[in-house]
């Protein structure tokens, strides 16, 4: 059954030289850089903020900024990032990096409300327009078209950004992408959340002793959402974050974050998990006696979805083996962290170099010209996307994505055709690191 609707003829809202969809890091980072750089621009978010998975899902840490190089933990995204992890620190709102798995890698945690603040403060100050809870719907003419509160309306640019996440403008503007491993899995989806009233110097090292009474009640009989439980400190020590919930369907595969009613059960099963678990470390940790849920994110957290296919598709090789490409435009440090039924499996870099390199290429959509991709709907196969989806790479594509279409304009060519030369010196010019 369909319903018939009467064609109209959409207004439109804006018309700007580079526009960018979604607000997550690869977002910020290219419409901030498009916009430095003197070009009209706008952005277009879903919600009424920004920092994308980093604040609507809670993940309230960076991770993938820094790397294990040759022994030595460094950061090695910069450039825009720097100017984020600065705003941050100067609001106090900046913990150091911290270990993970060992020692292996490195993540940087931070508070939500702050990354907010720090976020519009940037884009205010590169004189980004940004359009606030409209949702994205389709793309036509060279116009994207959104659906706001006071109606439908159209924003022409000359050259677009897909940072959506979910690729959605690229699919609408005709770019081959896959979903998944090829065989219909995708990574797993969490819903993160925030527990307050924690005793720190009784909690001390809690991190490691929730994953051990977790693995001591399973040997019991008592169940969880997945092994690997990530619960760790925030800038405040009597907050911390918890990451140990995993969304599945009925038949226990991911749910998808591109499919409405999965993601409307999948809101509801996230939120019954997060009341388990958290009962679980309350009842069971020392320092968490008093300790109360402080946020539940208010979206499930998406790993993945669409990839676009591009010219080049970053592989899992790619990454293990910290390959270099003449095209590089910044690097990629975390490990493969993919998201299985029931744990994740983390494949950690086969070279003690510890990164590789990112090519621009990954971020030129097939079937298309005036479109660009960053972030996790990148061109990457399953593998590559299980490692780059993350904050520090999202941040080094977007700034090169925005760069990108200023030069592209500035020089009268479509992205694809831009000399890699002319866009490697400028991104290093503004602070990036190339590897």
């Amino acid at each position: 059954m369909f319903v018939a609707e009467p064609e109209c003829n959409t207004p439109v809202l804006a018309e700007h030289e580079v526009v960018v969809l979604g607000g997550g890091p690869a977002g910020i980072a290219a419409a901030t850089a498009a916009g430095r750089a003197g070009r009209s621009t706008m952005l277009i978010e879903r919600y009424g903020f920004l920092g994308g998975a980093g604040t609507a899902a809670g993940l309230a840490n960076f991770c993938g900024l820094h790397a294990k190089v040759d022994g030595e933990h460094r950061q090695v995204v910069h450039g825009v990032a720097d100017e984020i992890l600065s705003g941050l620190k100067t609001m106090g709102a900046l913990s150091a990096p911290h270990m993970l798995f060992q020692g292996r890698i490195q993540a940087q945690a931070y508070d939500v409300s702050a990354y907010k603040l720090v976020a519009d403060r940037l884009l205010e100050s590169a004189k980004v327009r940004l359009l606030f809870h409209a949702l994205a719907v389709g793309f036509r003419d060279g116009h994207l078209l959104v659906e706001t509160n006071f109606g439908r309306r159209a924003i022409r640019g000359r050259i677009f950004i897909d940072c959506s996440g979910d690729g959605d403008l690229a699919a609408w503007a005709g770019a081959p992408y896959e979903v998944g491993d090829g065989k219909g899995n995708m990574l797993y989806p969490s819903t993160m959340y925030r527990i307050g009233g924690v005793d720190p110097q009784k909690a001390g090292n809690a991190w490691e002793r929730i994953a051990e009474l977790m693995e001591a009640a399973e040997r019991k009989g008592r169940r969880f959402p997945r092994k690997k439980p990530i619960v760790r400190p925030q800038p405040n020590p009597v907050e911390w974050r918890a990451n140990l919930t995993q969304i599945r369907n009925a038949d226990d595969s991911a749910v998808s974050g591109i499919d409405a009613e999965q993601l409307s059960w999948g809101e509801v099963e996230g939120r019954r998990q997060v009341w388990d678990t958290f009962q679980f470390i309350r009842e069971s940790t020392p320092g968490f006696e008093r300790a109360y849920i402080a946020e539940i994110a208010p979206q499930i957290g998406i790993r993945e979805t669409r990839r676009v296919r591009g010219e080049y598709q970053l592989s899992e090789d790619d990454v293990l083996d910290c390959v270099d490409f003449a095209d590089a435009i910044g690097v990629n440090g975390w490990p493969v962290e993919e998201h299985v039924a029931g744990n994740v499996d983390f494949r950690f870099q086969r070279k003690p170099r510890g990164y590789n390199q990112l090519p621009y290429r990954m971020l030129l959509p097939g079937n298309t010209e005036n479109l660009l991709v960053a972030g996790r709907c990148a061109s990457m196969t399953h593998g590559g996307q299980s490692a780059a989806r993350v904050s520090g790479a999202c941040f080094a594509m977007g700034q090169a994505a925005g760069s990108a279409a200023h030069l592209a304009l500035k020089f009268g060519v479509a992205p694809p055709d831009l000399h890699i030369g002319e866009l490697q010196t400028h991104l290093m010019q503004n602070g990036a690191w190339l590897g």
